[in-house]
């Protein structure tokens, strides 16, 4: 799953626990989200090293 998918599905999963009340989701939500994040910081750092390979530039 990409970080921004991981981080749809926990806003997701956050509203649904406050929706609920119930705090394990709403955790998990916020969980989920901070992996996403991670996620597509990775994601960055391997576009960027790919592309210095190559000899191209990103901004």
């Amino acid at each position: 799953m990409s970080g921004t998918s991981d981080e749809i599905k926990g806003r997701i999963k956050e509203a649904a626990g406050a929706i609920t009340d119930d705090d394990k989701l709403r955790r998990e939500g916020k969980m989920d989200q901070a992996v996403g994040k991670v996620k597509q910081s990775i994601e960055k750092v391997i576009d960027k090293v790919n592309d210095a390979a190559q000899g191209k530039t990103r901004p």
